[in-house]
């Protein structure tokens, strides 16, 4: 049985190929494990210092849009609130309606055994 590999070109993904990272073998001491840490720190933290500051405005209409959203599902969250207690008084009503007092159970007992004779 021969297995045929396939050999790639390049690097596995796009990031690799530009990355200066150590990749972190048995032999590294821990003082160079802590230095490609601190210049990952620098780098992250360069990156993030290079980046265009937030627009006032997008962040305002963010918020707002945050809020409304925010007041939509409460609004939801009530109306399915009141729901439920409507469906629950609706049900503890029928409930309180349909059950059969004493007396209305003892003449359906007595029905049926009065049928049961008759069938005899």
């Amino acid at each position: 049985m021969t297995s045929i590999r396939v050999a790639r070109a390049g690097p596995v993904c796009e990031g690799c190929a530009k990355s200066e990272s150590h990749n972190v073998t048995y032999n590294d001491s821990f003082q160079d494990r802590i230095a490609n840490a601190a210049k990952a720190r620098e780098k992250a933290l360069a990156r993030l210092k290079a980046k265009a500051p937030l627009d006032p405005k997008a962040v305002a209409e963010r918020v707002e849009r945050q809020r409304q959203r925010q007041a939509r599902d409460a609004q939801k969250a009530e109306a399915r609130r009141v729901d439920r207690e409507a469906k629950a008084a609706e049900k503890a009503a029928k409930a309180a309606v349909s059950a059969p007092t004493e007396e209305q159970l003892k003449a359906a007992r007595d029905a049926r055994y009065a049928a049961r004779k008759a069938r005899k």
